[in-house]
């Protein structure tokens, strides 16, 4: 695909491209924004260098134009005078994010996508991982296939505080005692239908906690060999950060994961998230949530 309005420059074979010559700060029209969504549902996650005259708001506004904006996190506070950017000063308020994930899976309504802005980059490292969720399906053996379209997973904020907590700095222990303040917990399909382009993914990554109907152990190990498909490096691309970069990514087809090799070095980004649909199965059936209301979180759903 192409766009009259701008260059896309694929990055890895099968997931992650840069989208050159838009300045996110101006005012773009309907069409270029229906270009941008068709990038990111071709690419999985879009790349705009060089967008420092984008601010708090002007980020929020470019969310806005694919759809209503979420709150900055079911548990974790927002910036006071933003209350859709969730802010991610490492190593000062936040615990680093160092697993593979899908944002805010343990919701009923995980976010369409999440723009995350580059505020403060280290010098070396803090680099972040994306991974194509439709490709590692694709790459299943056929037995596999079937066998994961028929599981469901449950999702959860909770942590094992057991284990979590063991030799960690306070910090961390602070900021997930706030990240579990509500618990909250969803079923998912493993095997999830975009809604957009129809394509089946897996749709799993570091909040899944059980799959229905399994022992831990068998939970465990379905998981751990699933997820390495996610992994592999030919459904993976590596975005090196400056200062003023952007990323977009389509939350329904993808898991990431930030790098933790920067040691004491600043990284401070943040991030605004879309309101999502609810995911579907291979056979119709929806997620169900099973504790916690997250439509404080999806705003756009509360009653008026």
């Amino acid at each position: 695909m192409g766009s009259q309005h701008f260059e896309i420059k694929p990055i890895a074979g099968r997931i992650g491209a840069k989208i050159v010559g838009l300045d996110l700060s101006d005012s773009l029209s309907d069409k270029i924004i229906s270009d941008i969504r068709k990038a990111l549902v071709k690419y999985k996650v879009i790349f705009f260098r060089n967008q420092e005259k984008l601010d708090a708001k002007g980020q929020v506004a470019f969310a806005r134009r694919f759809g209503e904006v979420t709150t900055a996190h079911p548990t974790v506070p927002s910036l006071p005078e933003n209350p859709e950017v969730l802010d991610l000063n490492y190593g000062k308020t936040v615990a680093r994010a160092n697993n593979w994930h899908t944002d805010v899976t343990f919701v009923d309504r995980p976010p369409l996508g999440s723009v995350l802005r580059a505020l403060v980059i280290p010098s070396a490292g803090g680099d972040t991982i994306w991974s194509n969720s439709v490709t590692a399906y694709e790459d299943l053996p056929e037995t596999l296939r079937h066998l994961a379209d028929g599981l469901w997973a449950v999702h959860s904020n909770a942590y094992d505080y057991a284990a979590a907590t063991v030799d960690l700095p306070q910090e961390v222990r602070d900021y997930r005692e706030v990240f579990t303040s509500t618990v909250y917990e969803t079923l998912h399909p493993v095997v999830r239908v975009h809604p957009e382009s129809k394509e089946r993914g897996l749709f799993i990554g570091g909040f899944v906690r059980r799959l229905r109907g399994l022992s831990t152990a068998e939970s465990d190990d379905l998981i751990r060999l699933l997820q390495s498909y996610i992994t592999r490096p030919e459904n993976t691309v590596r975005w090196r950060w400056k200062v003023g970069d952007v990323a977009f990514w389509d939350n329904r087809a993808t898991q990431h994961y930030a790098i933790a090799d920067y040691g004491n070095q600043p990284r401070h980004v943040q991030r605004v998230t879309i309101v999502g649909d609810i995911p579907v199965g291979i056979n119709g059936n929806q997620s169900e949530a099973i504790k916690g209301d997250s439509s404080v979180y999806n705003r756009s759903l509360v009653a008026v």
